[in-house]
């Protein structure tokens, strides 16, 4: 499946419209609801198969955020061959009481793993903790770039954000594609 293909087919099963509230506070008109494209098991197995190829080189680890990058990663992880690490927006305090469960990110080349970026906090608040745990992070994947910021933010962080598909891509023909 090619990349506009894909592109159509997140549009129709994830984009809504409406009156939103995002993690940043903003309210928006327009949502990616992440789960309809990640629920589906062919569609993100195809956008896995696609972002493979955003991987850097040298990468060492995949790691997926909770609670949308892990599917992501998962899937990711399988086109790649690489170990996953899950990481949760807070250490549990019991049981293994950790941050990145799954594979070890200390002293390793760590890709982060997102579903849907806008401002890139929740990606620059988890890569700060991956590198208080001696992770090595310098670049993020995501399946949508929602082009609200979350790039410069990373970048500021000295994170490269690569994405596979941006809003320009999921703009319908008849709003302006």
């Amino acid at each position: 499946m090619n990349l506009d293909d894909l592109a159509r087919q997140v549009n129709t099963k994830a984009r809504l419209t409406g009156e939103f509230v995002l993690r940043s506070g903003r309210v928006a008109t327009e949502y990616f609801d992440k789960y309809q494209f990640e629920a589906d098991p062919v569609l993100l197995d195809a956008l896995a198969e696609q972002m493979a190829a955003l991987v850097p080189a040298g990468t060492e680890v995949l790691a997926g955020l909770e609670m949308g990058g892990i599917a992501v990663v998962t899937a990711l992880g399988r086109h790649t061959g690489l170990p996953c690490a899950f990481v949760r927006k807070a250490a549990k305090p019991y049981g293994t009481a950790r941050l990145a469960e799954g594979a070890e990110v200390a002293g390793r080349q760590v890709l982060v793993v997102e579903d849907v970026v806008t401002s890139g906090g929740q990606v620059v608040l988890s890569t700060k903790e991956l590198r208080q745990l001696g992770a090595r992070v310098d670049a993020a994947v995501c399946v949508i770039d929602r082009q609200e910021g979350g790039a410069e933010a990373l970048a500021a962080e000295g994170i490269a954000l690569r994405a596979l598909l941006t809003r320009a891509d999921l703009t319908p023909a008849d709003q302006g594609r």
